[in-house]
């Protein structure tokens, strides 16, 4: 047994389940409700940013799984030279993992987005100055783009990761 492909393996798996999970979850329910719920939202957010941690949990989540991942595809396709690379499966991994860098590299964008925000509110008192006006527009329509395609680019590559081994 390779225990270090069974190890990479492990940390992909978990890591990309506990990723896209948070990832679903924050960009199709709890953002959302954040939204419609004004500042009672706006405080949820704040305390699940500030004293959870919750951008930083999925941010490192994300890092080891694409790192993984990443190490994966170079063991099994021989630093890119093997055969394995343009086989069905070869294939479909490799397009699962650029959807993946797709996902991760704007997810790091959601996550420093919602820094901005949860930060410019807390500083906040009584009606935002225009200062903090213009930091929280700009921070919300960056997250009205990059959040759409972080989410829909690690569902292309979930389906991906779960249907690769089957092509032939």
């Amino acid at each position: 047994m390779d225990y270090l492909k069974e190890f990479l393996r492990l940390v992909h798996i978990v890591g990309g389940a506990f990723w896209y999970g948070s990832a679903i979850l924050m960009g199709f329910f709890i953002s959302p409700t954040v939204s419609a719920t004004g500042e009672a939202g706006q405080k949820f957010m704040g305390y699940l940013v500030k004293n959870k941690g919750i951008t930083k949990v999925i941010a490192t989540a994300a890092g080891l799984t694409v790192l993984a991942g990443g190490i994966l595809y170079w063991i099994d396709s021989d630093g890119l030279r093997s055969a394995w690379t343009l086989s069905g499966a070869g294939l479909v991994f490799g397009i699962g993992g650029v959807f993946g860098l797709i996902g991760f590299i704007y997810g790091m964008q959601i996550g420093s987005n919602i820094n901005i925000l949860v930060n410019v509110g807390s500083e906040v008192q009584g009606k935002p100055t225009d200062e903090q006006m213009r930091k929280i527009q700009a921070a919300q329509k960056k997250l009205g783009v990059v959040g759409p395609i972080s989410s829909y680019s690690l569902v292309i590559a979930v389906i991906c990761m779960a249907l690769a081994r089957f092509w032939s």
